[in-house]
């Protein structure tokens, strides 16, 4: 039976875009409490995962939006590379979480809690850009977090390089190969941030 939605289906882009934003930023607030207090690991990496879980239902209700939809409010091509870039955020998050419960690693250190930062800080710019979406007048206003988490990207690559090289100072090959893949996973949740900057940036542009 055919349902009318109340909702106008522009406005369910933006409202599930914010919606994935602001689990990107639960995600990386979660991340940070658990390199900060690490305790209760497994039970806070479980929270973190259920988080993902989260994303990929919204990743896939914008998805069905786009294929329900004849008039989209901007590219269709944008729309699936915003959704699914906002998606690989989390999956970074949730990846670096998992594996430092797998690797059973110790404590973890400065580094990771600067990148933990680093990634909080932008997935805050990532949904204070998001609702702009909504207004074609205020489109423009989302080029200033875009910068800023083009900025914060070069901050993270800057922390990472510098602790491979702290790394491979080491003699413990163990937490090398651990560490370098968790050092990986969270410096690539920033690019994938930029991503979303990017795509943002474009829609701006084009349409602002």
């Amino acid at each position: 039976m055919f349902k009318l939605s109340l909702m106008p289906r522009e406005e369910k882009f933006f409202q599930l875009f914010e919606e994935s934003a602001q689990n990107v930023v639960k995600a990386a607030q979660l991340l940070k409490e658990l390199i900060d207090n690490w305790d209760n690991v497994a039970e806070r990496v479980g929270k973190i995962t259920d988080l993902e879980h989260d994303g990929d239902t919204i990743t896939h209700r914008i998805m069905e939006q786009l294929h329900r939809t004849f008039v989209t409010p901007f590219d269709r091509e944008d729309i699936a590379l915003l959704a699914h870039s906002l998606d690989d955020i989390i999956d970074f998050i949730q990846a670096a979480a998992d594996t430092m419960l797998l690797y059973n690693v110790d404590r973890p250190g400065q580094t990771a809690k600067e990148l933990a930062d680093i990634i909080v800080q932008s997935a805050d710019e990532v949904a204070r850009a998001m609702p702009f979406l909504r207004h074609s007048g205020k489109l423009r206003q989302i080029l200033e977090p875009c910068v800023e988490i083009n900025r914060l990207e070069n901050v993270a690559d800057g922390i990472y390089r510098t602790a491979l090289g702290e790394l491979f100072h080491g003699t413990d090959i163990a937490r090398i190969i651990k560490w370098r893949e968790i050092y990986e996973q969270m410096e690539s949740a920033t690019d994938r941030c930029e991503d979303v900057a990017n795509v943002l940036e474009g829609v701006a542009l084009k349409h602002g």
